[in-house]
């Protein structure tokens, strides 16, 4: 029996740890842990409500433009003007987001996963006179491989022309994330931590030269995603066909739905361009979704707070030392029920639901492995419905720019109410995100978030059941305890966020003192 520790798992966002016990060459039983402690909710507290919206965003540097997204959409519904919302404010609101979402699947395959397929070093000797390969080169003769470090060596599978062609790409990927920053930027100000977004709509107004200005950037990014990332990722699946079968997860997905079509005041009858719902992967079938159904266990979290609570009455009350736990993050259940969340459930429930683009992409996708669309549940089905998404995404953003009217609304007034409750759920590009906040006397006294890396990373839940990331790493063979790459290939694929993950809130005064000293 051997047991392997991998900490920190991630090149960025966040402090990962992963145990995996492996015997006869199986992983038997492995653990998802949270290091890092930080505090943003409690910040709130005794906040004006407007703060919300720009502090929460402050949870992550990454996908802050997903906190903005549910933070706005939670004082939406607090506030009563949900069903408000201007065209052109919705219409912006989505374009920042999809900015976002682009630069962050972008991120994902090149910069977080791609070196755990290509070999990097393959660069090393090159003669040719490409300046981005060139640049590469000079960071290999320096004798580091940074900042293409950490990783596991062996099982490089790809052609030697191939691996360089992709580091090539790593290298323009940078620009093409820079390209959707100043998308986001246009519409939202400044990235990261956008200011346009705001209850009852947007700051900014349209024009015809910003409307132009977005989608001829715009263009740059979809040809990269067309022309380059989609095929490099079915270059990679080609390549490790295996890892279609390999990181398997709990055979259930959610999506509260992403991206506003329309202003229904019913947050869960809004139309939006991936639909909500769940899906079990056994028989493809839909289920229902109710977010009153959402609870978090805290048995293997260190906290004393209570366990099975909504996220409406969250509360969070840390004990560092507390017997049988091992991570900071909680354990989100949906119906006591395990849940994995992100692209592939957004993109099962959209093609079992009829979307055409979404049934398009995926057959051809699959077509080209001849598998099912239940291969999705895999290592390569994550980065596979990363890709696809991103091209959807990218695809009907170049419509709704088109769809802004100058001159027209951008944003419905409103009051802060003296006591109310909100709630605001959407779909981060990592998965579920939702925030829940309640009122008095025009102040917040309670303000909860949910991200898509607490249900994927998080620990065990009061009945024992293994959480998203443990599950598909349970049952893994791995060639070598001491080069475990088969397990960081299946926990990045996941695209995990410890930085939103351990996001919870921090002690006050006297507890943070003893806090600090116990730790």
């Amino acid at each position: 029996m051997a047991k392997i520790v991998i900490d920190p798992l991630n090149r960025v966002e966040g402090h990962l740890k992963i145990e995996a016990v492996v015997e006869n060459g199986v992983v038997t039983e492995a653990r998802s842990a949270g290091t890092l402690w930080r505090g943003i909710e409690n910040i709130l507290e005794g906040r004006n409500p407007l703060d919300a919206q720009r502090i929460t965003q402050r949870i992550c540097g990454v996908c802050p433009t997903a906190h903005s997204t549910a933070s706005t959409l939670n004082l939406d519904s607090a506030f009563g003007i949900a069903g408000k919302i201007p065209d052109n404010g919705r219409i912006m609101r989505n374009l920042i987001f999809g900015s976002n979402y682009l630069q962050s699947h972008i991120l994902h395959f090149y910069h977080l996963t791609a070196l755990d397929y290509v070999d990097v070093a393959a660069v090393a000797d090159y003669k040719g006179k490409d300046p981005e390969l060139v640049q590469v080169k000079q960071f290999i003769d320096r004798g580091s491989l940074a900042p293409f470090f950490p990783r596991y060596e062996g099982d490089y599978r790809l052609k030697k022309e191939e691996n360089v062609a992709a580091v090539k790409h790593y290298v323009q990927a940078l620009k093409m994330r820079t390209i959707t920053h100043e998308l986001l930027g246009i519409f939202g100000g400044k990235m990261p931590h956008n200011m346009a977004m705001v209850p009852g709509g947007c700051s900014e107004r349209p024009t015809v030269d910003k409307i132009a200005d977005f989608r001829w950037r715009l263009e740059k990014v979809r040809s990269f995603i067309n022309d380059v990332y989609i095929p490099d990722v079915l270059m990679v699946a080609s390549r490790y066909p295996d890892y279609f079968s390999i990181g398997s997860g709990v055979g259930k997905y959610m999506s509260y739905g992403g991206f506003e079509l329309d202003s229904n005041p019913d947050l869960t009858k809004r139309k939006r361009l991936f639909p909500r719902g769940r899906v079990s992967i056994k028989d493809l079938k839909l289920l229902d979704f109710d977010p009153e159904q959402i609870t978090e266990d805290i048995k293997y979290s260190w906290y004393k707070s209570g366990s099975g609570l909504k996220p409406a009455v969250g509360e969070t009350v840390a004990d560092r030392k507390k017997s049988g736990a091992y991570s900071w993050l909680k354990a989100p259940r949906y119906n006591g029920e395990v849940h994995e969340v992100g692209p592939v459930g957004r993109q099962l429930i959209a093609y079992l639901n009829g979307f055409e683009p979404t049934v398009k992409l995926v057959d051809y996708v699959l077509g080209y492995f001849k598998a099912p669309p239940s291969v999705l549940d895999s290592t390569l089905g994550r980065h596979a419905a990363r890709a696809i998404e991103a091209k959807i995404i990218s695809d009907y953003m170049a419509e709704w720019v088109l769809e802004l009217k100058p001159g027209e609304p951008v944003h419905t007034p409103f009051e802060i109410p003296e006591s109310a409750e909100g709630m605001g759920i959407t779909e981060a590009p990592r998965g579920s995100l939702g925030h829940w906040i309640t009122i008095k006397d025009h102040k917040i006294s309670n303000y909860q978030a949910v991200v898509p890396t607490t249900w994927n990373g998080g620990p065990r839940d009061d009945k024992g059941q293994p959480g998203p990331f443990e599950q598909a790493l349970e049952g893994t063979k791995v060639k070598d305890p001491n080069n475990p790459f088969e397990l960081v290939r299946i926990v990045r694929a996941f695209d995990p966020c410890l930085a939103c993950a351990i996001h919870v809130v921090t002690p006050k005064g006297k507890e943070l003192s003893k806090f600090i000293i116990e730790a």
